[in-house]
């Protein structure tokens, strides 16, 4: 490595420490007014940013391809609910001791000009969905906060046991793009982490039996169709949840991915809720299906396997486990 590839890299580390609480994604562009002028014009940012722009570099061929490259992959590789900061939103916990007591959890989102944002488009029915899941995906909760005119988002939150959890808030900022920010979450106490589920087509909720039909095929949208019964009968009464006859979340087994699942509009209210899922990858995933019927909103959850095109994903009726 040459003396200016060296320097470069100094102080692009130095720009990632100084941006950190500043949004660092975009650091090296203009300073809003609100940053203080001896950290906007800091030699490291000043100089990390001429590095990103092309300058310092005399083979015209380094860091500014590279980063363009970088760029590319996170918008379009990147599954979502794996970083805390996208699109300069950064999804910031406000309460960091979480017990396994009822507890009012608060977080705010901070925008692009490093204040929390207040401004939000209503999608499915609300401004914000917190998605809490355990880290061997055998705990799942869907919550709904609320937020105060400053900002802050506050939700009753309990955790059921000790261990690690991902948490993720899934908003569309006013005028902005959909995103999904994730941040981990530690419950302190002994942690005796549980295997995946086995993967199995039906699920047992209360007296409900949820079938699904489908398979999960990387880089193309998957159908998937879950059929309700209760004590045998087919439910044809589901009341909406959510603008829908039902809501799917599903996240990858290993690093929580969270996908993107699209429901399909239908005006019958069962037995059978149809939604289309686009996988990364092939390997385990847990789905969770929250339906409301008899004025209860229930969670049935899944363990699928996705494989390509011509493979094949067991079913517990092949004693298949992961």
């Amino acid at each position: 490595m040459n003396t200016a590839s060296k320097l470069g890299a100094y102080v692009l580390g130095l720009a990632v420490v100084f941006g950190g609480a500043l949004g660092a994604g975009s650091a090296v562009g203009p300073m809003p007014p609100e940053v203080p002028a001896h950290v906007a014009n800091h030699p490291a940012l000043t100089l990390a940013k001429s590095l990103a722009e092309g300058g310092g570099d005399e083979s015209g061929a380094g860091h500014g391809g590279h980063h363009g490259d970088t760029t590319q992959q996170a918008k379009g590789d990147t599954p979502a609910g794996l970083q805390v900061s996208q699109n300069g939103y950064t999804l910031n916990p406000l309460t960091t001791a979480v017990t396994g007591q009822p507890m009012d959890f608060k977080f705010t989102v901070i925008g692009p000009d490093y204040k929390p944002v207040t401004a939000y488009e209503v999608e499915h029915d609300k401004k914000m969905h917190f998605i809490v899941a355990s880290r061997d995906l055998t705990s799942f909760q869907h919550v709904h906060p609320e937020m105060a005119p400053d900002g802050t988002w506050s939700v009753t939150l309990m955790l059921p046991k000790a261990g690690a959890y991902r948490a993720f808030a899934d908003f569309v900022p006013q005028g902005g793009e959909k995103l999904t920010l994730g941040v981990d979450l530690q419950a302190a106490g002994d942690f005796q982490p549980e295997p995946l589920p086995h993967v199995s087509r039906t699920a047992m909720v209360d007296d409900y039996t949820v079938n699904l039909a489908g398979n999960l095929v990387p880089g193309q949208s998957s159908k998937l169709t879950l059929t309700v019964n209760k004590d045998g009968k087919p439910v044809t009464d589901l009341q909406p949840y959510l603008g829908a006859y039902g809501h799917l979340v599903a996240l990858r087994a290993g690093d929580l991915a969270y996908l993107h699942v699209h429901p399909e509009n239908s005006e019958k209210a069962g037995p059978e809720i149809v939604f289309y899922a686009e996988v990364p990858s092939t390997g385990d995933y847990r789905l969770f299906l929250d339906f409301q019927h008899d004025d209860k909103v229930r969670t049935a959850s899944f363990t699928a396997t996705a494989t390509l095109a011509d493979g094949h994903i067991p079913s517990a009726d092949h004693g298949h486990t992961h």
